[in-house]
């Protein structure tokens, strides 16, 4: 992934700090570090996370716990040496320099005691509503990578149009674009995605998934009738009806291969090319999500798949900062 070499899954700290949506306590962090240990323990070193995530006093948490986990695991150096921190920093409003984004940067690596970023991530494009502040972050994403805050730089929730357009702003700058956020899943592979991915395929940009288990819906725990807890459960309620033709194809792969339903999602997306990030809060989650990986789908498993996607009515539904 442009100078940085990541595992083939990354796992997302939306989790770490975010009370609203998953019902995060602090008491919960010595899980997380253990969570965290056993992943990097299983050859995993890219963790996406924002300087948006966590829930009002706890905003920014996700970065904090990050850097704690990192200063505090007792493996080898190596591994720690190796670890990728991929963070995303948030288009507010009141960000409307590249200086105030090069702060949010500093910031950020002041959370997570580090001296240098992996990935510095622009978290949503501002095209579709402030189209001046967009050329200020372009630019505040040129200065920190110019100034050595990051060792490459990003973009999220980008859509086709606008990924091509900053990545030849980067260019012309001397700033490779490395990486680009899209949620892609079996639940969310609409024109724009393959659109998306075709586009990185050709620019040598890395695609990297997020919700590739569709916040959940996609692991084959819930039911119309057993729904998650909390603001997820509209959603889910609206949507998980129109799948069972694809989770049914999802369990019959599974079994046969004497996988789980998540694994084989979460290898969907590795054989299109992408590194997907599925979000981890718990040991027994990694455990499983590990176990997407080691093993590729056959070509005739994915067309069943994706005959099954297209014959379910249900779809994700798109985050409200995608552009064209």
């Amino acid at each position: 992934m442009g100078p940085l070499t990541v595992s083939p899954m990354g796992f997302g700290t939306w989790a770490w700090g975010n009370q609203l949506l998953w019902g995060y306590q602090e008491s919960m962090d010595s899980d997380l570090q253990r969570t965290f240990n056993l992943a990097v323990e299983n050859g995993i070193n890219l963790f996406d996370t924002a300087d948006s995530y966590g829930t009002g006093r706890l905003n920014g948490q996700s970065e904090k716990l990050l850097g704690k986990f990192i200063r505090e695991f007792q493996g080898q150096k190596q591994i720690q040496d190796n670890i990728v921190i991929a963070t995303k920093f948030a288009a507010y409003p009141w960000r409307l320099t590249p200086g105030q984004f090069v702060n949010a940067c500093k910031s950020s690596l002041d959370r997570m005691q580090l001296e240098q970023i992996g990935i510095g991530q622009l978290h949503w494009s501002t095209a579709n509503y402030a189209p001046l502040q967009e050329l200020a972050l372009w630019d505040g994403l040129v200065a920190m990578y110019e100034k050595g805050l990051v060792r490459a730089v990003g973009v999220s929730n980008y859509g086709p149009k606008q990924l091509v357009k900053i990545h030849d702003y980067l260019k012309a700058r001397g700033v490779p674009l490395c990486s680009a956020q899209v949620q892609f899943s079996l639940l969310s592979k609409g024109e724009d995605q393959i659109e998306i991915k075709n586009i990185c395929g050709s620019l040598g940009i890395r695609l990297i998934s997020y919700s590739p288990l569709g916040l959940g819906m996609l692991t084959g725990k819930y039911t119309p009738s057993k729904l998650p807890r909390g603001p997820r459960a509209l959603l889910f309620r609206q949507i998980l009806p129109g799948l069972e033709p694809l989770l049914n194809s999802l369990r019959e792969i599974a079994q046969k291969r004497r996988k789980t339903i998540p694994q084989v999602a979460i290898n969907w997306c590795i054989c299109q090319g992408t590194i997907p990030i599925p979000g981890v809060k718990t040991v027994k989650q990694v455990e499983e999500n590990l176990g997407a990986l080691g093993w590729r789908l056959s070509s005739d498993e994915l067309l069943q798949l994706e005959d099954a996607a297209r014959e379910s009515p249900g779809k994700m539904i798109q985050n409200i900062f995608q552009t064209r």
